[in-house]
């Protein structure tokens, strides 16, 4: 036989099999499933960027190269430690934070970082992070991306915002100790038990998950709606049919803390024909500790998008819209067309859940906050529902689909509309009655720190808490077009997703949340404080342009926001 035949033989068979390794094996890289050896140029290129920085590896959008290097080390539970001096220095201008010549050592700095909103309320939320995950609807990310969100969530204690696309079945994967009066099941008969079992030793536990689903429910294209329930071996969704006395008065303890968000869609909390449905929320509820309205988000200030290719008839189920058609929300909430009209609406949503009850908004202005401000003044003091707390995205905030002449042109960065707001609100003698959250490109413990010396309560994060999930901002989130997002985390596409690893993603998810913690920890010490509470802007200083220093917070910020009088 010819050599060289032998070695094209053996060349193909290699090729062969490094495919199968890659694809159906290994499980350490997600790309490498998606794209098995032609994914591995991505890591010869990452290999390639440290020597070429100084000519084409520095970082335009966010504040540096270091800051997204920090997210990915920290959701690995890597030491983040740097020799010599940042690869790419922050930007001038830019905040620093004030030590103090005798710094504490980081055993004397309190370990509690909870934040209590709607103390007023019969059942008020305490969550017990300062940091939650910032809203990320399910539809717009995939049901295995956001059950990697709830796990983390769940064993890393903190709160995690649903997005608009509402509760859906992922958000229940940790909840398996329910009463099936509010819960549907579907279970197999003994020979797909078995075959389930053998497949688990077999394959790896999601393939044999997806198998057995598949013999469950064949061509239902609903049966992305059920989870599995590994103890039962059985998948259940919420049967939200259920009357409202099945479901639970109070939170179940293996699940996570939930903000429901509801945006102009009402998805979730809807009738057919997109008018509020009360009962429906109450039941959702249940389950969730707190709830947002969304009036407005940083890079997209018109209703939410989701192109039609991502409207699967699972996310339609959830919605309560059709199937494969574009959903794309009014601009306005239905019941906001003015500030008392809103703030009533609010009061039924307090009423109907006993629980806190906010609003997210976006600032460009001083007109922004003042109508806002005066009706809660106003309510105070009649005892009129007004929000218990105010979330407020920056200009810059991230969205997987939005206009793009709008994503630069419209709202304040986060730490300009934060100092805004706070002042304002204090100004009209309210700032006691409502808690501040706070999102917007917000990705490290010093952005962190910074937002809540601004007057920040509570933190929100996303773009920091998807790419601790895997994303590696390959900018194809819409699913418009020929390109879907390559790893599986935010698209519908059923051969991208299916592969993705919810379980590691889900410990990089809550890596990411306990390292920002542990660093605060560390920058409080070097300032001198022992405690999260003990920051407000006086522990700031700013370096402008013009490498001047400034150290008076509220002079500086009335030469940068120009307030009307």
């Amino acid at each position: 036989m010819e050599t060289w035949f032998i070695v094209l033989v053996v060349f193909v068979l290699g090729i062969f099999m490094w495919y199968v390794h890659d694809k159906y094996v290994q499980r350490t890289h997600q790309i490498l499933v998606n794209y098995p050896i032609v994914g591995r140029l991505r890591f010869v290129f990452q290999e390639f960027r440290e020597p070429f920085r100084q000519y084409f590896g520095d970082e335009k959008f966010y504040e540096s190269m270091d800051k997204l290097d920090w997210v990915y080390s920290a959701s690995r539970d890597k030491v983040n430690f740097a020799s010599f001096s940042p690869s790419q220095p922050l930007p001038k201008p830019k905040f620093m934070l004030r030590h103090t010549n005798i710094v504490l050592n980081e055993d004397e700095i309190d370990n509690e970082f909870s934040v209590t909103f709607g103390e007023n309320r019969e059942k008020p939320f305490v969550a017990n992070s300062i940091l939650g995950r910032g809203p990320m609807s399910d539809g717009s990310i995939s049901p295995e991306g956001t059950r990697a969100f709830v796990y983390g969530a769940k064993d890393g204690d903190f709160p995690i915002n649903s997005g608009e696309g509402g509760l859906t079945s992922n958000f229940f994967v940790t909840h398996y100790n329910y009463d099936t009066k509010y819960m549907k099941e579907v279970t197999g008969n003994a020979l797909q038990h078995k075959i389930f079992r053998l497949s688990k030793i077999l394959f790896n536990e999601p393939v044999a998950i997806d198998f057995y689903r598949r013999s469950l429910f064949k061509k239902d294209l609903e049966a992305d709606t059920y989870v599995f329930n590994k103890d039962k071996e059985c998948f259940f969704r919420p049967n939200w049919d259920a009357p409202i006395e099945a479901f639970p008065n109070e939170v179940p303890e293996d699940m996570p803390d939930i903000i429901l968000q509801i945006s102009s869609g009402l998805y979730g909390v809807r009738t057919k024909d997109g008018k509020f449905d009360k009962e429906r929320y109450k039941k959702q509820m249940s389950f969730c500790k707190m709830t947002e309205i969304k009036i407005a988000q940083g890079a997209k200030q018109t209703g939410g998008k989701l192109i039609a290719e991502k409207v699967t008839p699972s996310i339609a189920y959830y919605r309560n819209i059709e199937a494969h058609k574009d959903a794309f929300s009014p601009n306005r909430f239905p019941y906001a067309n003015t500030t008392e009209e809103l703030f009533d609406f609010i009061g039924q949503l307090q009423e109907a859940s006993k629980k806190p009850v906010g609003i997210k908004i976006v600032i460009s202005d001083y007109d922004n906050i003042v109508p806002i401000a005066k009706e809660m003044k106003r309510r105070e003091k009649l005892g009129l529902p007004y929000p218990d707390y105010i979330s407020i995205d920056g200009g810059s905030g991230g969205s997987a689909t939005a206009p793009l002449d709008m994503m630069e042109r419209i709202g304040m960065d986060i730490r300009d509309a934060l100092y805004l707001v706070d002042k304002v609100l204090k100004d009209y003698g309210v700032r006691d009655k409502v808690k501040l959250s706070a999102s917007g490109k917000i990705l490290t413990p010093d952005d962190v720190v910074i937002t809540l010396c601004l007057g920040a309560d509570f933190v929100q994060i996303a773009r920091g808490f998807m790419m601790s999930a895997g994303c590696i901002r390959a900018r194809y989130c819409s699913g418009a077009g020929e390109h879907q997002c390559p790893v599986g985390l935010a698209t519908q596409d059923i051969k991208k997703r299916k592969h993705y690893f919810v379980k590691k993603h889900a410990s990089n998810v809550k890596n990411y949340h306990k390292n920002i913690l542990k660093s605060m920890k560390s920058l409080l010490a070097v300032m001198g404080l022992k405690n999260v509470n003990q920051l407000n802007k006086d522990r700031l200083i700013f370096l402008d342009k013009d490498s001047i220093i400034h150290d008076d917070m509220d002079a500086l910020f009335e030469r940068r926001i120009l307030i009307k009088k």
